[in-house]
């Protein structure tokens, strides 16, 4: 199934639950105007074909005491595609590397951290995204306020 399979209530359903992950299928039904039965299989449709890939909760980081955030420039010395893998894997092993994107252009990668403070990102860079293999530089840019953070695109713009 590609997006050319999904018709306008598929869509609708994509946007309602990029908003509203936990919305029951009775109310979801309801604001697409169709019922229940047909709803809930679209629904699951939709998940077994990979459209939604899972449910998350959003925190609120403040409280949380993760309210510092920055986006860090990463520049590899070496960008062979097995470089790049163990890149990726040792990413994915940092739990304070909250999203990694691969990036054309005059660095690597950029990655988004997490962490309580100035102070603690910088015990994080130091002890691990330094050390994160084939980084050769790195450029930090500190967040000074979140406008929007959001878990996903409309599924129809």
């Amino acid at each position: 199934m590609n997006c050319d399979d999904l018709d306008s209530f598929d869509l609708a359903i994509l946007d309602i639950m990029r908003q509203d992950g936990r919305i029951s299928v009775t109310e979801l039904a309801s604001r697409i105007s169709l019922s229940k039965s047909p709803t809930q299989a679209r629904l699951k449709r939709l998940e077994r074909d990979g459209y939604i890939t899972g449910y998350q909760a959003l925190l609120d980081h403040q409280r949380l005491g993760l309210g510092h955030v920055v986006f860090v420039e990463v520049r590899l010395n070496d960008t062979r595609e097995s470089a790049l893998r163990a890149f990726a894997e040792a990413v994915h092993a940092t739990p304070e590397i909250e999203e990694c994107h691969l990036i054309a252009g005059a660095f690597d990668y950029l990655l988004k951290v997490r962490s309580a403070n100035i102070h603690n990102y910088r015990q994080i860079l130091a002890e691990q995204i330094s050390r994160l293999p084939h980084v050769s530089s790195t450029s930090t840019h500190v967040a000074m306020e979140s406008v929007k953070e959001s878990g996903g695109t409309s599924a129809t713009g």
